[in-house]
Order: structure tokens, then sequence, then C-alpha cells
């Protein structure tokens, strides 16, 4: 079989920027995980990752291998027309979308269904700002998010938490009272703008009770892990700080999905796939960010331990539709190339390759996510 045939399942990825948002920022801002201007404009151009992708690029939009080349086709284009031959050449079936990043820069992602089927994925730390805006009492407020998640809305495909870039991925219990300090204190601060929730008592009681009605409705709950923005501290991104809600039994029916491979606790995400029938990782991210040989080896540590049906593609793309296309390219190139490899090693035959470069790429998301 060869994989460009597989109409790819995108489970996790971020909406484009409007056009005239992304006029207004450097093409090579979206090829680095930085915000930093000077990072941007004198380091991101000088990444493996960017100098591949420019090359990709050009061919996809058949000009020069070069920035300037390439923004003039852009330029050239509309965006819907660039957005429709990324994703032809990516030959994707369906994209899940958390618009919580940069949410007022964005697409709404029930545009995108001109192109694909589309699906959102709800993130509670962004839910959970917009609702503390319009409840100032405790009870109201945990009432008010509560009723918007159970049952979760039809066009809602998973919830995430972003947890990882906030307070950490070691989700307790904590005291009501405590809580309810938490909420007061915000409310003394907050004006008119949502804040940003970086209180860990409140993050970790509303991700409590998030799990409790992902389990009730056997939901999955997407967290990024490993790497990302520079908001997240990587010291508190590793997966197995997830043990007090793993190893909690209400939670248990709660499928948990670890984004980004968790890299660079890459093998740690691959071991709590192989011992925990609930959590579920994909490479998003790490697959086109990395170079071809930080790819090829993130995805065979995760091939060390975890079971190939626990393991999805994502493109993690946010900014341009370019990187949906790039995301699509090298995910078949590296999966090839794993599996071609794990067959010369002999832990895999060659009659066993297609049926699981199709779940990988495929049959694992529409499994979970019915």
């Amino acid at each position: 079989m060869n994989f460009q045939d597989i109409p790819l399942i995108d489970h996790h990825a971020h909406n484009i920027l409007k056009a005239g948002v992304a006029d207004t920022i450097s093409f090579a801002a979206a090829f680095t995980l930085a915000d930093n201007s000077e990072i941007i404009e004198n380091h991101s151009r000088n990444t493996l990752f960017y100098r591949r992708s420019l090359r990709d690029i050009s061919k996809l939009l058949k000009c020069q291998p070069t920035e300037e080349s390439i923004i003039q086709c852009r330029q050239k284009l509309e965006l819907e027309s660039l957005i429709q031959k990324c994703f032809k050449s990516a030959n994707i079936e369906a994209i899940y979308l958390d618009d919580g990043f940069l949410p007022d820069e964005v697409i709404p992602y029930k545009w995108y269904e001109e192109f694909v089927r589309v699906k959102h994925i709800l993130r509670l730390e962004y839910l959970a700002e917009r609702l503390i805006l319009e409840e100032s009492k405790f009870d109201a407020f945990i009432d008010s998010f509560r009723q918007a998640i159970d049952p979760p809305p039809s066009e809602v495909i998973a919830f995430k938490s972003i947890c990882s870039h906030l307070t950490g991925l070691n989700i307790q219990s904590h005291d009501k009272d405590e809580v309810k300090s938490s909420f007061y204190a915000i409310q003394q601060e907050i004006k008119e703008n949502p804040p940003r929730l970086e209180d860990k008592p409140l993050i970790d009681y509303l991700l409590i009770q998030a799990l409790e009605i992902a389990a009730k409705h056997k939901f999955p709950i997407q967290f990024s892990t490993g790497f990302g923005t520079r908001t997240i501290n990587s010291k508190q991104a590793n997966p197995l700080d997830l043990r007090y809600i793993l190893e909690t039994r209400k939670f248990s029916k709660a499928p948990i999905v670890l984004l980004h491979g968790a890299y660079p606790y890459t093998r740690e995400a691959g071991y709590l796939a192989s011992v925990y029938p609930q959590v579920y990782v994909d490479f998003g991210m790490t697959i086109p960010f990395l170079s071809v040989s930080g790819m090829e080896s993130s995805l065979t540590q995760l091939l060390e331990l975890a079971p190939t049906s626990k393991i999805m593609y994502s493109s993690s793309a946010s900014k341009i539709p370019e990187l949906y296309f790039l995301a699509a390219k090298w995910s078949r190139e590296i999966l090839h190339r794993v599996l071609y490899n794990a067959v010369k090693n002999q832990d895999l035959i060659s009659q066993e390759i297609d049926a699981i470069a199709l779940a990988i790429l495929r049959n694992n998301a529409q499994k979970l996510y019915n």
C-alpha cells in the first residue's frame, strides 16, 4: 500500500490565522515554538526544519526554494486556494480543531467544513476563562462549567487541557475551601477581560470535574505533554506526573490522549500507553518540527513499547496551512521508514505493515473518537 493513499484523520490541530493577521507576522514565525522576535528573525530560519520545509513548500507551490519566492506565490493565491492545495496534497479526511490557541486571531472552525470534515476540540481552560467573567459566585461558576460539558456538545469530539503550560500535569485533589479562596482572589483581580488561569487548586479542581464527566461518557480528553510554546515548564510536562488521575479508579473510563509524543519524554509516553488501557499517544509536532533523524528517532522510541493500536496521527498544525501539508508528508515518510526498519530488525513482517499504517494514520482515531 502507498501510504499517500491513506486518508488521514488529524485528531489534533489548530485553526489557521485570519488573512489580515497572517499578513502582520513573519513567515518564519510559523516554524518555531518561540514567540521572541529575536529568535524568530535571527535564528528560526537556521533550523533544519525550516530549511527542509522551504524545499518542500516550493515543490508544492512550484516556485524557487526561497522564502521570498514562496511569499510571492502565497500572495498570488487566495487563502482558500492555498488551504485547498495543502489539504488536497495532504489527503486529509477529517480534522479535529482546538480553537483555544490565539482564539481572536484565527478563522472559526466551522469555516473549514468547505474543505474537510471538521469537529471541535473544547479547550477546558479557555472555557473556564470565559465563564469566570460571567459568574461571580463559586458554586454558580462550577455549575456553569459542568453544564457546558455534561453532556459533551454534539460538535465536540474531545476535551483538552493545557495544564502543562500553566500549573503542571501533577493534577491533585484539593480542599474545596482552598479552591473557593483561589476563585474569589481571581474575581478580585479581573475587570472585563478574560484572565489567564494559572492557579493550581482551581485548575486541578476543574480538571477533576471534567475527568469525572469524561469517564461518565467515555469521552476522550487530550493533554498537552512534553514540548510546546515557552509557557510550558518542561519539568511539569512529563506525562508520568499524570499518575494520580491514571490510578484513580473513577477516572479509568476516560480515554487520556498524550499529545506531541510527550517529547522529550517520548519513551515515558510509550510506556504509559503500554500499561494503562485508557492511555493513547500521538506524534504531532515532533513531526514535522524535528530534524529527519529526530522524527525517526522519536517515532521509533514510541514503538519500543507502545502498542500500534494506541498510536495516532496528528499534525498539531497552527497559523498557516502549509504546516498541515508538511506534517502529513513527513508523517507518512517517517512512518514508512520506521515500519520497514522494524521489518529489517525482525520485529515485524512485511505483510503486517499496511494494517499498522492504516491504524496509526486513520483507524485508531476513528475508533477512539467513535
